[in-house]
């Protein structure tokens, strides 16, 4: 794979977008809202609709949609990739409204596909689906869901089959519990059973799983029943997707404080406000050996962290990149990065796979195992797949039909489409001034790994600060720029770089807040400060020729971006909590009861509807944002 695609070359710049909804059934009567578990019956409908598979004579851009680990989610993707070109930028917002369209058209009447990354009281006592299961099934052994909440498709219950069986206990999630005024204290998770016994894995909570304080989740889907907002980029070669995962993984933390959309978990509110550290504890299958509470002997290594994590790598040969900033720690097998050395494959390249292959397989389908096919790629994206970091390099597939690939991860879905397609399109941004100013984030990846924890506390965008580098321009000229025809720039012919002047590297970074991040430093003395993100983006739309009606949409965008960032706007988890402690019936005890839910998911749907139009509903996330220079 590595020899047939090390060369590939001039691949277009494209990029994609992936939306995931929670599908979600009314009953009114009763006021309450429960999952819908029909994703096999919607999938079914869409497929069957001749009309929607005729493209509606916008074949480029139908949606497609996909089943994913929840039965009672969806995954919607444009049917081709973006191009760079402004009009793509603008056609992102319509495509995303007009994919929950057509999403909601193939539903029940009480249906509705909503953006939220968790279902408020998924695995509460009582009833939370449509139609309802029993809380039982060997797949999951959960105490609070049923087996039939994931997909029935073979690869999804075995997956936490086998996470459960290797670890030789249940996965264990313990969320901390916002304290309110009437919350017990200490916290106990009420909703335990310590006298259940049907399967070995009863006794973990009798063995300390449920720690104090704490919200308690014992599967799988607890973590991959989340919805978020993820942008994969293909690069025109292996050299510049290099640079974008290494550029790119500093900003990840910083996004996910930014697009921070859960403070409820099994009915509580929650003592953070984003979804990564909860999903990475749902499939984290790392053995008692290799969490280091037992000494090594059937394992062979101690592994700091849970196969879904923020990166513990940088690959790109930038000679900006200093081993300072790498981790020193790192677990690698020393076997594999030799068999890629000696294949041609460089140091920093061979460390990153040989790192993502300490792990073991988590699913294998017994036909692969019948022969070895050297032409596909399937074991390699086995693992590859099931290594869930921030940031994902993805080599270009056995076909060769795409290049390689850059996948952004860490951000949290919004409630609606304009806030979503306002991060694809700021993050698509970020990346051309990247590539256009030579830009350089290079912070040591320890501290990347420091700044996504701090990114889960609460309101973390206004009361965490992160680690960031202080100055990201090149110590040479900018390289002049040559506009292409589609209103973008690329780099033209560049000077050669000097040497850079190397300082000690904890002088080159410092901890900012979110705003100084996104909108850049007051100027103290003769420091400039960092100049943000924004002006940065900015400053690259100065560069390319944009016309005035496409700067003031694309300025829609930046303009939330910057608000988020300052606070001027909520966060869509701010607004969440707040409107589950304004609602009357709440007791200020930290639960979230059938019907706050079912008042909360009206009100996002309503948002989604109407954006802040709906007598304002939502105004302290959206502001007036969203309305475009045409109304």
């Amino acid at each position: 794979m590595w020899r047939r695609a090390k060369w590939k070359e001039h691949d277009a710049l494209r990029w994609g977008d992936e939306v995931e909804y929670l599908v979600v059934a009314y009953d009114d009567d009763s006021r309450r809202v429960n999952l819908s578990l029909r994703q096999a019956d919607i999938l079914a409908t869409l497929a069957r609709d001749d009309e929607l598979q005729r493209g509606l004579g916008n074949d480029d851009q139908l949606p497609v949609f996909h089943p994913e680990f929840g039965r009672f989610m969806l995954e919607a993707t444009p049917r081709k990739p973006w191009g760079i070109g402004f009009k793509d930028l603008l056609d992102v917002e319509p495509n995303m409204k007009w994919r929950r369209t057509i999403a909601k058209d193939h539903m029940a009447p009480n249906e509705y596909p909503v953006t939220l990354t968790t279902f408020p009281r998924l695995g509460t006592k009582g009833v939370f689906t449509d139609p309802y299961y029993p809380v039982a099934g060997d797949k999951l052994r959960s105490q609070f869901v049923p087996d039939e909440v994931a997909n029935p498709h073979i690869r999804f219950p075995t997956l936490a089959a086998n996470i459960r069986s290797r670890r030789g206990r249940k996965v264990e999630i313990n969320v901390p519990v916002y304290r309110d005024k009437n919350t017990p204290w200490p916290f106990m998770d009420p909703t335990v059973d310590y006298d259940l016994h049907r399967y070995p894995e009863d006794d973990d909570v009798r063995s300390g799983a449920v720690k104090e304080n704490c919200i308690y989740m014992d599967a799988m889907v607890f973590g991959m029943g989340s919805c978020c907002l993820q942008i994969t980029f293909q690069a025109k070669n292996i050299t510049e997707g290099r640079t974008l995962y290494d550029q790119l993984s500093p900003l990840g933390p910083v996004m996910l404080a930014l697009t921070a959309a859960t403070p409820i978990y099994k009915g509580f509110l929650a003592d953070t406000d984003v979804r990564w550290n909860q999903i990475s504890a749902a499939v984290d299958d790392r053995t008692p050996e290799e969490l280091g509470e037992k000494p090594l002997k059937n394992n062979r290594w101690k592994i700091p962290k849970s196969r879904y994590a923020s990166n513990s790598t940088y690959i790109s040969q930038d000679p900006r990149l200093r081993q300072e900033y790498l981790d020193p720690n790192l677990v690698i097998d020393r076997d594999i990065k030799q068999k890629l050395l000696d294949g041609g494959m460089d140091d920093l390249l061979a460390t990153h796979f040989a790192h993502l292959f300490i792990r073991d397989p988590l699913v294998i389908f017994s036909e692969d195992l019948m022969r070895l096919d050297l032409e596909k790629t399937d074991h390699f994206e086995n693992l590859q797949s099931t290594n869930w970091q921030h940031m994902r390099f993805k080599p270009p597939p056995h076909d060769g039909s795409t290049g390689w690939r850059v996948e952004f991860r860490p951000m949290e879905i919004q409630i609606t489409d304009f806030e979503n397609a306002a991060l694809s399109v700021f993050i698509v941004l970020i990346t051309r001034a990247i590539l256009s100013f030579d830009l350089n984030f290079y912070i040591p990846i320890s501290k990347v790994t420091e700044n996504m924890e701090a990114a889960h506390a609460r309101d973390a965008v206004l009361t965490q600060k992160f680690h960031f580098r202080k100055n990201p321009f090149p110590s040479r000229p900018l390289r002049a720029f040559a506009s292409d025809t589609s209103g973008t720039s690329s780099p033209g012919q560049g000077f050669s770089r000097p040497p850079s002047p190397f300082i000690p590297v904890e002088d080159e970074y410092e901890l900012m807040s979110i705003d100084e991040i996104i909108n850049g430093q007051q100027k103290v003395g003769d420091e400039a400060g960092f100049p943000g993100l924004i002006p940065l983006v900015e400053n690259y739309l100065n560069s390319v020729n944009v016309d005035v009606e496409t700067r003031c949409e694309l300025a829609r965008y930046l303009n939330l971006i910057q608000k988020r960032a300052s606070g001027r706007l909520w966060t869509g988890a701010k607004w969440i909590r707040n409107f589950v402690q304004e609602h009357p019936e709440y007791q200020n005890d930290s639960v979230v009861s059938d019907g706050i839910s079912y008042d909360l998911i009206k009100a996002v749907e309503k948002i989604t509807k109407g954006e802040g139009r709906d007598k304002g509903l939502g105004k302290q996330m959206l502001g007036r944002v969203t309305v475009g220079p045409s109304e």
